[in-house]
């Protein structure tokens, strides 16, 4: 204890408090090596929380919920993937309205699941693992989301660094032209990356209605899809740097939760916007101090920015 806050438990809540974050941040990085930038993270998230939700209500299986808000999601970023990529839209103001349109839909989808409570995601049974001191609670006292998201967060590292999909998803965001020129098929990288960082948001989602809250609330996600695009960048587009990022507004997100419990009198509306503020200030300080040498943004990026303006 330190100040009336269980370490333990705080280092425990911080793993789940950082994966809506984490999925979501994780699958921007792949939409944008692929040189593109989706700022519909926001309603892709809240939809995948309003469908994931109503299929594991429907179905009673929270898997097939997951795999409900994923779907949805993926689905919206892949009408994002046509209008700006077939019809050439601009990416800005699409990324925008498909924020827009997600909020309204999922307030209009889930009037009907207000009150209802979601089945129960279990715990991986570790077994006597889970009861060891500190380590156990910390390490091996979570549900399987957690898990997945690590797992996706070294397969996304791995797949940019080696795979051969991964260097020309990378060539395909550092210059769309010459990687045409090759032979390769831009819009169909595009599309597939923007899909799968689609389907990540939401999971992210998903797992926000699910397990973190568990219950369907309007407007749920409250930002989070906005920290998932700042974590990009602060990051400089690296999926072990994205981690660092998640878990720092992970941390500070328990940490508010902590002090509530422990009853310290700060007023709750600056414990609520804390993990919000105190996670923008340091992304901005830590990328200001790492600018230097930092790898910067894949150059087709700035360049479909400035195409579509």
């Amino acid at each position: 204890m330190i100040g009336g806050i269980d370490i333990v438990t705080l280092m425990a809540a911080l793993m789940a408090a950082s994966t809506p974050v984490l999925l979501a941040a994780t699958g921007e990085l792949v939409a944008e090596k692929a040189g593109v930038l989706n700022l519909g993270v926001e309603g892709m998230m809240i939809v995948g929380a309003v469908a994931g939700f109503a299929t594991a209500v429907t179905t009673g299986s929270p898997v097939l919920g997951f795999a409900g808000g994923a779907l949805a999601a993926a689905l919206m970023a892949s009408l994002f993937a046509l209008l700006t990529q077939v019809f050439l839209s601009n990416q800005t103001a699409t990324g925008l309205a498909l924020t827009l349109f997600g909020l309204g839909l999922s307030a209009l989808a889930g009037k009907g699941f207000e009150g209802v409570r979601p089945p129960a995601t279990g715990k991986v049974p570790f077994g006597p693992l889970a009861d060891l001191p500190v380590v156990g609670p910390i390490v091996f006292g979570h549900d399987w989301m957690v898990y997945v998201s690590l797992a996706l967060v070294a397969v996304v590292w791995a797949f940019l660094k080696y795979a051969r999909l991964g260097l020309i998803l990378r060539a395909v965001g550092e210059n769309h032209d010459a990687a045409h020129a090759l032979g390769y098929r831009v819009i169909a990288v595009r599309f597939a990356a923007l899909a799968f960082g689609g389907a990540l948001a939401g999971l992210g989602g998903a797992y926000l209605s699910l397990v973190r809250v568990p219950q369907w609330t309007e407007g749920m996600t409250a930002g989070a899809g906005w920290i998932a695009l700042a974590i990009v960048v602060f990051a400089s587009w690296r999926a072990e740097r994205v981690l660092i990022g998640a878990y720092l507004f992970g941390g500070i997100t328990a940490l508010q939760l902590q002090l509530q419990a422990a009853g310290y009198a700060i007023p709750v509306h600056f414990l609520s916007m804390a993990p919000y503020v105190i996670t923008v200030l340091v992304l901005v300080v830590l990328s200001a101090t790492h600018r230097h040498g930092a790898p910067a943004a894949p150059a087709a990026l700035g360049r479909s920015f400035h195409a579509s303006n």
